[in-house]
Order: structure tokens, then sequence, then C-alpha cells
């Protein structure tokens, strides 16, 4: 049985915009959720990417959120990036176009004084990533005495970020009586360790089991000896299927990102472009934004920095390596196959990397189907330094770091070379009389 929106207990401003953004009915999660929320009971939410959970927790919040000139914030919700900080915030502007609610973003990075001009104003809803809370938080200028929900999105990357110790820290200078929420597609040891010291009596909410794909997406395995070998097969797939319009690929290192937008870049000039922490924010901002407006074909990025990003309409996710956490691997290719969309999923796997696909299979319970490699994609034996053997390949890059330039070293002169002679007027004594001069002793 289908449940609308009206069956939630909305008023009429949220109703309003949820009508014009396009959405008919609640997801399952949201259906859950929300009557849960609403009684002030903690909640554990386990839903995969693309399932709804910010409206989750985003609807029942803002339902409950009455107007108020008050400064302080009265609902707090951390995220692990400053593209999730960005884009909730985002999102809590298109559910409130007929309310008055004062929703702020803050993270690190930028210069914490605007924002704490920014928090003194007076804000209703603060999202941000757990150091630059903590900061402001310890300065003082932010203070957390009025909280009532706390919100924890996408925990189990926060904790793995290693975060852990400002949010114990946040925990401390919250008030004891608040609501506490926490939603994310994955569960470890260490966030139910972290339930079960904040937490009160919470209700676990699972929509699907953990680690399992959504079933609208297609996916399959090609074998590549190597990392080279991966590009021309990347770069095949790309030129000959004529499907692949808006896809997302994923390198495991930032060092792989440049590597995979170098040779993309050159094969396909201004179709892609590629993201992850050592790019300015307003690249990685302009970006995101050119991908999801569909300017360019496609956007190259790492796992850590894919978290935040909600794009549309994701024809391919594409892994040029397999990942190593088989959860990993469900948050890349929960991208696609959204809402009502069909989607399609390539991951690549070497020799090395076998024993990764087997675990994503163990955890899904079922088998990839692997393709065979197209005839005109050449197989190379050429290696990249992290694929080289042993120590080598271990090592290479930071010998390369540390090694003499070639062409600048040139040996000095003679006259140049400086040595320390100690005592300038004993080392010229010394050469004129050919041995040291003893002073003559004192009388007594």
């Amino acid at each position: 049985m289908e449940v609308s929106f009206d069956a939630l207990n909305l008023n009429t401003p949220l109703l309003n915009a949820l009508k014009d953004l396009g959405f008919e009915q609640p997801t399952p999660i949201q259906v859950k959720a929300f009557p849960v929320i609403m009684s002030g009971r903690d909640v554990v939410g386990i839903a995969q990417t693309g399932t709804g959970k910010t409206f989750a927790y985003l609807l029942p919040i803002l339902r409950q959120l009455t107007f108020s000139q008050q400064k302080d914030p009265r609902a707090l919700i951390i995220v692990p990036t400053r593209e999730l900080v960005i884009q909730l915030v985002g999102e809590i502007q298109k559910l409130t176009t007929y309310m008055t609610v004062r929703a702020l973003g803050v993270y690190g990075g930028t210069n914490i004084n605007t924002q704490k001009i920014e928090v003194l104003k007076g804000l209703d809803i603060l999202v941000g990533t757990p150091g630059r809370l903590m900061d402001l938080a310890l300065s003082r200028v932010l203070l957390l005495g009025s909280i009532r929900h706390l919100v924890i999105d996408e925990v189990d990357e926060t904790l793995s970020l290693g975060f852990r110790p400002q949010l114990t820290t946040i925990f401390d200078l919250l008030p004891k009586r608040r609501q506490n929420l926490m939603f994310s597609a994955t569960m470890t040891e260490e966030v139910d360790a972290m339930i079960e010291m904040f937490f009160n009596g919470p209700l676990t909410l699972e929509v699907t089991r953990a680690g399992t794909p959504l079933e609208k997406i297609d996916q399959s395995v090609y074998g590549a000896p190597n990392f080279f070998s991966k590009m021309n097969l990347l770069e095949h797939l790309l030129a000959s299927d004529e499907s692949m319009k808006k896809v997302l690929i994923f390198g495991a290192t930032k060092r792989m990102a440049d590597r995979i937008y170098e040779r993309l870049n050159e094969k396909f000039p201004e179709q892609f472009s590629i993201i992850h922490g050592n790019k300015s924010q307003n690249f990685r901002m302009n970006a995101v934004s050119a991908f999801d407006k569909g300017l360019i074909r496609g956007l190259i990025s790492t796992d850590l920095l894919a978290r935040g990003l909600d794009v549309t309409d994701v024809t391919h996710v594409i892994n040029v390596d397999t990942p190593d956490d088989a959860q990993t691997y469900i948050h890349r290719i929960g991208r696609t196959g959204r809402a009502d969309s069909i989607g399609a999923s390539i991951t690549f796997v070497s020799p090395l990397e076998i024993e990764h696909l087997e675990a994503i299979e163990q955890l899904m319970r079922k088998e990839i189907p692997m393709q065979p490699i197209p005839e005109d994609v050449v197989l190379t034996d050429e290696l990249t330094p992290e694929e080289l053997p042993g120590e080598v390949g271990k090592n290479i890059q930071r010998f390369a770091r540390i090694a003499p330039p070639a062409g600048a070293f040139h040996e000095k002169k003679g006259k140049n070379k400086k040595v320390n002679l100690g005592n300038k007027t004993k080392h010229l004594r010394d050469m004129k009389y050919k041995k040291p001069i003893k002073k003559a002793p004192k009388r007594k």
C-alpha cells in the first residue's frame, strides 16, 4: 500500500515545498522514521545511499521546529565532509521555502571569523563538520545548550576519518535531555560502541540489509592485469558505449584519480573533471555543479568526496580499482540507480584484487557476472610504481622525492667550500708559526 506525504501529518509549508520539488510519495525509510522521530525517541536508521534518509530526519525535525528569535541553534547535524555540509544546507533551504528557518553550514578550510559572525547572528539549524564545530564551541561563540535534536549523518565515515575525539567533546557540551538521531548506510563495531555510550534506548530502523545494493543497478566485472590495461579498457568503453552519458569514475587514491584524469583528458578533452582533497573548495564545487548539470560527461573522484555527492541521473559508476572494503563498493555503486532510474556499475579487477571481489560478492550474497575483454583492448605489461613488486613499489615514490634534482646540482668551487675552522686568529697564527703559540703563565 502506497503512502502519501499527507499521511505523515506534515504541515502546509512542508507539503507545498515537497510539491514544488516534485516529490509525491515518501520512501520506506521516511515512512518508518517520521512517527518515531516525532515521538522524541532516539533513532538509528540504516538505509542505502539514495533511499531518502536525509529527508527522513529533516522532515520531522522541521515539522517540530516553531518560529523563534533565540540566537542559539536548536538542531545540530554533524557530517564528515564539507561537500555534505553544503548540500545539506541546500536541502534544508529547499524544504523551508515557505518557512522562516535560519540554517547555517560550517566547515574547515575557510575563515572561522566569518563563521563566528554568522553564528552570532542567530540560527535554528546548524550543520557542520566535527572539527569546525568543536573549534566554534570551545571558543564560546557557539553555545550548544539549546540543542534538542542531534543528528549524526554518515557516522561510519566520520569515525573512520578519526573524528571520534571531536564527537566526544561535542557530546560533552550538549544538554543531556536531547533526541539523538543517527543515519548511515552501514554499521560498524565502533558505531555500535558510540550508540551504546551516548544513545538512550534507540530504535533501529533498517529498510534493507546493510551492504545490499539496489536491485536496479546492473553490475558487471572486467578482469585486467594492471592499471594501464584498465585505462585502455576504460577508454574503449567510453568511446564505444553511447549510453555512458553521465559517468562517475572512482580511484582509490588521489594519485590514481590524477592519473585517470590525465589519460581521459588527453583522449576526451574537456569532457571530464576531477575532485579530491588536494583540489580547492571552489574547484570541487564547480566540478560537481558542471557534472550535475550535464555540462561534462564524467567526474573522477575518490571515495571520501563521493560521500558528499548528490547528483542525479548518473548512468554509470566505474570502479577503476576494486575496493578492499566491500561496504565501500556499496557506497560507490549507490550513486547510480537512484529513485526510479536504472543504473549500471562496472568494476575492473586485477589478479591482486580477486579477494576483494570475493568479499563484495559474499556481502551481497550474489555473484557479479564477469565480462570478456573486447578484442580491441590492449593488455600491457607496464606497471605503475605502486604495482611494482616488493619494496621497490612501496618505496619508489619516497626515494624519488628525496633524490637530488637532475641538472641543477653541481660541485662547489674550492674557494666556496667553507669549513668551520674555529677561531680565525688562532688559525692564522698556526699557519705562520707552524705550531700553536702557548701563552706565558701569569705571574703570581
